[in-house]
Formats: structure tokens, C-alpha cells, sequence
């Protein structure tokens, strides 16, 4: 058997703030997962992401230390339209995410945007420009 992909896994510091992001771009995690080490959302496809806290990951793996610096990881989420890239963006900077880049008319025509997550991570919103 040849392996395949079957989840993207994320490390976080706060696992209610990061779901709570992660839930306002439309991923269906339980609400009781915020209190839980390990949470887990299956995307249309059945691809899935995970969720496991600091704490969990230096359970099982000592030397394990949070990067200082730079992204590890994108991920990166279809809008269906441009509009909704911006209304995307809107929504996470008015509950007071972080910008990093605003939206914009990419030269490999998309709208383009990114916003940190709580732990720092740029998520993009794209969309084919039409």
C-alpha cells in the first residue's frame, strides 16, 4: 500500500482560541473539544485536521520546542468569490484576529488575502478572480 496524505496537523498553544478561529472559516469541531488536548475536524473529501495542544506534544515527545521563528505551515481556504475573500477577511479582523496581508488582486489572478491565527500561523483566503 502506498501511503497517502490523510490529515494536517497543527500545534497549538490555546486550543479554545485556535478552534475558535478555525470554526469562524466554517471547519465543524465540537464545542467541547476546548477543553480537550486533541481535537479533530474531517473536511469534505475526508481529509482531516488536528488539533493537539504545547502540552500534549511535549507529553509524548520531550525535546520538542515551539519554532521562534517563520512558518512552518499555510494553510490555505477557497472563497467562492472575491467578495467573499473580503468578507472572510472582515469577519475574522472585526473578532479581532490579526491581519497580515489585506486583500488584494493578485498577479496570478486571485484575490489574496492572509490573517494569523491565535498561534501566529498565516491561513490564506483565495479566489479565483472572475
Amino acid at each position: 500500500m502506498t501511503p497517502r496524505l490523510d490529515a494536517i496537523g497543527l500545534i497549538v498553544a490555546d486550543m479554545a482560541a485556535s478552534l475558535a478561529f478555525y470554526r469562524k472559516l466554517g471547519l465543524d469541531v465540537p464545542a467541547e473539544a476546548d477543553s480537550r488536548p486533541h481535537a479533530e475536524a474531517t473536511l469534505p473529501g475526508g481529509m482531516r485536521v488536528l488539533w493537539d495542544t504545547e502540552e500534549s506534544v511535549a507529553s509524548f515527545d520531550p525535546g520538542w520546542t515551539r519554532p521562534q521563528a517563520g512558518e512552518r505551515l499555510g494553510l490555505a481556504f477557497l472563497c467562492d468569490s472575491p467578495a467573499e475573500v473580503d468578507a472572510t477577511y472582515s469577519t475574522l479582523i472585526t473578532a479581532g484576529y490579526e491581519s497580515h496581508l489585506k486583500p488584494w488582486d493578485a498577479v496570478w489572478g486571485q484575490r489574496y488575502a492572509v490573517v494569523l491565527d491565535p498561534d501566529g500561523c498565516g491561513v490564506s483566503l483565495f479566489a479565483n478572480a472572475t
